[in-house]
């Protein structure tokens, strides 16, 4: 049987939803008021309603994140808001908290977020049995710890193809919390991966002065999509929760053109989870949308190279880059580009002195951009543009239409004719008109009777075939309220069609892959406790939010030392010292490297 594949887009709102599904998702994931992992991406349950009617038109489907731990004094209030999600339609929950297994919900699909930090074959294996119907993979997998986990396991599996980059093991980062009283796993993440450090030594000696070192660069697999599918991903899965309109837009269109290129391709192996197809009126291409330069991240390999995986200079969008300068004169520009400049767009660069400089084209003077600033670039400076106005303009209008494909068929019935509409999802529906005046035609009716059928403007069909009654003259009343009738019996039959996964059961033999349980693991209610109990766990330490003792800082798989290009595994390693420390405004952090599993944790100082 082929294999399901599923773009899945982020959503901040229910607008930027409706648009995901428009420019070709096949689900999106959103968060609800209370309980995701993004506090400034909350909906209402009625805007979520309105999200999931308009996407199961094309079998796309709606998961609403419940992904943040809970405390005792909120299971009720969790309880509530998934019985009201249910009953909007939601297709699954991506959740975190085992609590949820145990409370008192409907039959609801549970995924297993990347808070859970799925890295093993082992907690695959038992997040599959105990309830969960999708996976979703840390990012740190190479393709063949994917391949494993997908041969271990039959349900999908989630993996991230775009966007930003949590440095730490995702749910295992508690920096937030410990310096600023804000948890990540609680939706409150103050980003402090984002700063400058200054790397020293035990001594006080700096390394490495106001450098982004923790700042990862942004993902982008839109290379490896076919390596992916090879491995065992199902659902591709772009970040983003907290971006822009015009940034989901311009993803989306470009990863599902890439999608359904390699569906094409797989000869029946793969097909598409949604129905219908997208049109655009621009060109996707996601240089253009915010980004930090990209990474493979560790996709390619358990070690990679140094210097492919941190954006050390900035934490800022780098757009797209368009080369290098060639003549600077006051507040005018020239540079070696093939790229077409336009008022208004956003160019950037790195000053002498290593400072970001953001910079507005004020107009285009041929080869030459005059800026509203003076220039500070110097010849041979790369120039990135993070604002392309064109494109941006585009996407601030309507810039695609989704549709379903429908077949017509006209036939003549003993007392009036009646019309079959048959559409791409599978459904077929006939509506019949008695009393019609059918004549014989003096002119050819084909062409008219197609163009009436044709007029499906407002829905979200477009005609694809029809078979109509040639030699024969019908009104175009007539034709036109048929068309109507049969469109609506048509929404009305994949209404009463669609259905939702339900929740799969829970093994309750199943044995947790560990005995024991440290605060990154992050119980932080009775109910969560008394689950990892019943499945072979005995010893629990409180999530840090609970009252548990901090176990790292920061848990990390990518490398300071590596990145770098000081691997202590490599003859380079004596580049820097072994005792390094981070400092930041106010922030001192130790790096320990754990050679053995090629992993660094970070430690408060």
């Amino acid at each position: 049987m082929p294999r399901q594949i599923e773009l899945l887009a982020p959503a901040r709102d229910a607008a930027i939803a409706l648009e995901a599904i428009e420019h070709g998702a096949d689900a999106v994931y959103m968060g609800a008021s209370r309980f995701g992992a993004r506090m400034a991406a909350g909906n209402t349950v009625a805007d979520i309603a309105r999200v999931c009617e308009a996407a199961h038109r094309f079998n796309a489907r709606v998961y609403v994140t419940v992904n943040t731990i809970v405390h005792d004094s909120e299971l009720r209030a969790v309880e509530q808001l998934v019985r009201e999600l249910y009953d909007a339609q939601v297709d699954a929950l991506i959740v975190q908290d085992m609590a949820l297994l145990r409370l008192d919900l409907p039959p609801i699909a549970l995924h297993a977020s990347t808070q859970c930090d799925i890295r093993t074959v082992e907690k695959a294996r038992f997040l599959e049995a105990v309830g969960f119907s999708q996976l979703v993979l840390a990012r740190e997998l190479t393709l063949a710890e994917i391949g494993a986990i997908h041969d271990a396991v039959a349900v999908p599996l989630e993996g991230f193809v775009h966007g930003a980059l949590c440095v730490s093991y995702s749910g295992r980062c508690q920096v937030s919390q410990l310096v600023k009283n804000r948890s990540a796993n609680r939706g409150e993440c103050a980003q402090l991966c984002r700063l400058p450090y200054d790397l020293v030594d035990g001594e006080g000696r700096v390394w490495q002065h106001a450098k982004h070192l923790l700042s990862l660069r942004d993902l982008n697999q839109s290379a490896r999509l076919d390596q992916m599918l090879a491995a065992g991903v199902s659902s591709f899965k772009i970040e983003g929760r907290l971006k822009e309109m015009g940034y989901v837009k311009n993803v989306v269109a470009h990863y599902r053109q890439i999608i359904d290129e390699a569906i094409a391709r797989s000869a029946g192996r793969y097909v598409r989870l949604s129905i219908g197809a997208s049109d655009y009126t621009f060109t996707p291409d996601v240089s253009k949308s915010f980004n930090r330069s990209f990474t493979h991240y560790f996709l390619d390999e358990r070690r990679p190279s140094r210097g492919n995986m941190a954006s050390l200079d900035t934490p800022k969008s780098l757009g797209e880059p368009l080369g290098p300068v060639t003549r600077v004169n006051g507040n005018r520009l020239t540079i070696a580009t093939t790229a077409q400049l336009a008022n208004g767009d956003g160019l950037s660069y790195f000053a002498p002195d290593g400072q970001y400089e953001g910079m507005r084209v004020n107009r285009v003077e041929g080869r030459e951009a005059i800026m509203r600033e003076r220039v500070r670039a110097l010849a041979g400076t790369m120039v990135y543009r993070t604002t392309d106005k064109v494109m941006d303009d585009l996407l601030s209008r309507r810039s695609a239409q989704r549709t379903i494909a429908v077949d017509a068929l006209l036939k003549t019935e003993p007392q009036g004719m009646s019309l079959t509409l048959t559409d791409e999802r599978g459904h077929t529906v006939t509506v019949s008109e008695q009393d019609v005046d059918v004549q014989p035609a003096r002119t050819p009716q084909s062409e008219r009777q197609r163009n009436e059928l044709a007029k499906l403007g407002g829905t979200i069909y477009r005609l694809r075939e029809a078979t109509v009654l040639e030699g024969m003259f019908i009104p175009s009343s007539s034709l036109a309220a048929l068309r109507r009738q049969a469109v609506a019996r048509l929404d009305a039959c994949h209404s009463a069609a669609y259905r939702r996964e339900a929740r799969r059961p829970e093994d309750k033999t199943a044995r947790y892959p560990s005995t024991a349980l440290v605060s990154a693991d992050n119980v932080a209610n009775q109910v969560a406790e008394r689950f990892y109990r019943e499945h072979g766990v005995h010893t629990i330490v409180p999530a840090v939010e609970a009252g548990g003792e901090v176990t790292h800082a920061m848990h990390t798989r990518y490398c300071l030392r590596r990145e770098l290009g000081a691997c202590l595994r490599t003859p380079q390693g004596s580049r820097l010292p072994q005792e390094l420390f981070l400092r930041s405004a106010g922030i001192t952090m130790q790096v320990h490297c754990d050679c053995s599993h090629c992993e660094m944790h970070l430690e408060l100082v």
